[in-house]
């Protein structure tokens, strides 16, 4: 029988992400090779991913990145608010991040991308779930970009650099220096952390969402009980007042709360002299939509002490 050495525990560890106790097992029932080891790892990494896939993961972090002209946002999702803090899950966020700046906006292309030790994306996720013993998930992403001008970004409740809880994404379009564009577009992404725009101008909201707010409007207008010429100007004039609430260049700067974002970016771009854009923005809240399972923790304790 092979003798296993603490170099050969380490040397796995390294190379997969596994504890002590299941690196030193794995080597011993393949009998010192390490190769066959790894391998037994990943395939109990699966299963333990498997098995996990079905709990709800609504919590984890938000990764942001910029190079140069063009920026990416990623959600990466965990079970418990304890992982965001986890350092290894950090590293993971980051580095997926980092990767997602060259894979574009799929998740699957994402996931089947290199990951910098070697393994893909996928299965750097596997490992994670099976060594942090959670769920995990690469939730979504969106890259933004402009041909002149400045991506800034900025996160609301941080927790590391670039990870945090709201992170946001403004690109401006522009013939102007960044000194200029940099202050404006960190306050322009603190507007967007606080007033979750749902789209960039009224033309861009969902067509769904605007079908549901119509049928209120109509429901409400109804019940007043006055003319019908008058309830269809009630209607559309709640559908008006909808798109520039929720529409970022029509919504009050939250600075003064009197100010259209479009007019802050205009005057923005007289001041310096030349041409500004709010071309386009990202906006991801951790767990937003998720819909999340409410449990008794008291029970669960219970339960779990044969009480």
């Amino acid at each position: 029988m092979a003798v296993i050495t603490a170099a050969n525990v380490k040397e796995l560890r390294e190379r997969t992400g596994a504890g002590m106790m299941d690196a030193k097992k794995a080597l011993t029932e393949a009998d010192g090779d390490i190769e066959a080891a790894v391998d037994a790892l990943r395939a109990k990494g699966l299963a333990t991913a498997q098995k996990k896939s079905s709990r709800t993961a609504a919590e984890g972090l938000v990764g942001i990145q910029v190079e140069g002209l063009k920026g990416v946002a990623v959600e990466v999702n965990s079970e418990t608010d304890f992982v965001a803090k986890n350092e290894q899950f950090q590293d993971f966020v980051r580095k997926v991040t980092s990767v997602a700046m060259t894979t574009g906006d799929d998740v699957d292309t994402l996931k089947a991308a290199p990951y910098p030790d070697g393994e893909t994306v996928g299965e750097k996720l596997t490992n994670s779930i099976a060594t942090i013993g959670e769920n995990q998930s690469i939730r979504r992403i969106k890259t933004v970009s402009v041909a002149q001008g400045a991506v800034v970004s900025y996160m609301h409740n941080a927790v590391a650099p670039n990870l945090g809880k709201i992170g946001v994404l403004v690109a401006l379009e522009g013939d102007v220096s960044a000194d200029i564009l940099e202050p404006l577009g960190k306050q322009i992404g603190m507007h967007i952390a606080a007033a979750f725009p749902l789209a960039l101008n009224s033309d861009g909201l969902d067509a769904e969402m605007i079908a549901r707010e119509r049928k209120i409007a109509e429901e409400k207008a109804a019940e007043s009980g006055k003319p019908a010429e008058v309830q269809a100007k009630m209607v559309d004039g709640a559908i008006a007042k909808f798109g520039k609430e929720n529409a970022l260049l029509s919504q009050l700067f939250v600075i003064d709360n009197k100010t259209p974002i479009a007019d802050v970016v205009a005057k923005a771009a007289k001041d310096a002299g030349g041409k500004i854009t709010l071309k386009d923005y990202v906006r991801f809240q951790l767990g937003e939509g998720i819909e999340k399972e409410e449990t008794d923790f008291a029970a669960e304790v219970a339960a779990a002490a044969g009480l």
